[in-house]
Order: C-alpha cells, then structure tokens, then sequence
C-alpha cells in the first residue's frame, strides 16, 4: 500500500512540475510528425491484465506497398530518437501511474504478443504492477538480451522495497543523463521477442 500512495503523490507531482515540458514535446510531435501526438496501445499489466498504455509518438507514419509499416529504423526521425534517448517520450506514462495501471518502478510493459511465449519463470514478472523504469532498465535497458532482461525482471519482483525503488529512481536518472543502452545492438529499438512456449 505505501508503494502504491508513493506512485500517486509522486506521479501527481510529476504531471504537475512536467506540465510545461509535456505540452512543448506535444507541440512538437504535432509539428514535425503530425497527429496522433499520442502513442496509444494494449499492454499486459499486473497478472497479464490488459491496459492501454499511453507514450508520446516517436515514429512517423510510414507503409511500404502492401501497405505494411516500414521497420522501425526506416520510420524514427531524428526527433523521435531524441525523444527517446531522453525518455521525454515516456512522461504520458505519468498518468497511466496515477490511474493505477502501472508503477512508477517495475519490470517495462512488453507487448500482450509475448505473454504465450514465456516461460513459467519469466510470466512471474507479471506478479507486480509494469514500471515506467526498472531493474532491467538501469542494466543495460535494450543494450542487453531479452534472457537477461527477464531474469533482471524476475529478480526484482523476488527482491523489490521501497528502497531498492528509490535505487532504481536514482539509477534511472542518472542513465538518461548519460543516454546508455536505448537501442539493441544493430536495433533501431529491440529486437522482436521470440521467446518459448511456456509449460
């Protein structure tokens, strides 16, 4: 309980204290990608429940002849790429913290694709609410493999305090300054999870 009163007065504090920031980085997106400012999509939250995860758009709107979405290198701009490697494009997350859909710390919210794709050990990361930042994040964030990003995951959900969280805040601070591990090696992003079925 004193985890979840912590994510409401400090992501109340942070939407407040933000506000001018938000509204500049919506502008912004408005201005060099266009509409939607918003990055809106279906997330696994605690025990695999789905939410609708909001972030701020980075790519732009792009279709090869199918009609199928470019790859991800082919569609971030210069600006989504400082979006991101300021995680200024997570801030909307904020509000998904106050509602209670998420954590301010805990493992990132992966895609509801994967959730059949675990296995037992790693569906544990579920136990907890998803975090807008985590122990995965702070070690290596997309820099390192999904099998190491899981057991980072898992770790923290066997290990998690108050204090660790504080850590973990810390850390994170501290990694966007320095902007390491935003991307996979070879990656625009991450690369696609392809995992094994669970048992």
């Amino acid at each position: 309980m004193f985890k979840r009163f912590f994510d409401i007065i400090a992501s109340t504090i942070g939407l407040l204290l933000l506000a001018p920031v938000i509204v500049w980085v919506a502008f912004q997106i408005r201005r060099k990608l266009g509409s939607p400012v918003l990055f809106r999509q279906v997330r696994p939250g605690k025990d695999g429940k789905p939410f609708e995860m909001i972030k701020f758009r980075t790519m732009r709107d792009a279709i090869d002849k199918d009609g199928n979405p470019l790859p991800d290198s082919e569609r971030m701009t210069p600006f989504g790429a400082f979006l991101r490697s300021s995680s200024l494009d997570e801030l909307p997350e904020l509000w998904n913290v106050l509602k209670g859909d998420m954590s301010l710390v805990g493992p990132r919210p992966l895609l509801m694709e994967y959730l059949p794709l675990y296995s037992n050990e790693q569906y544990r990361r579920h136990d907890v609410r998803p975090g807008v930042t985590g122990w995965a994040q702070v070690n290596g964030r997309n820099a390192i493999s999904w099998d190491e990003k899981f057991k980072l995951d898992v770790w923290y959900v066997d290990h998690r305090s108050f204090w660790l969280d504080l850590k973990i805040i810390y850390l994170t601070i501290k990694k966007v300054l320095v902007r390491e591990g935003i991307s996979a090696e070879g990656e625009a992003t991450m690369a696609k999870f392809t995992g094994s079925e669970r048992s």
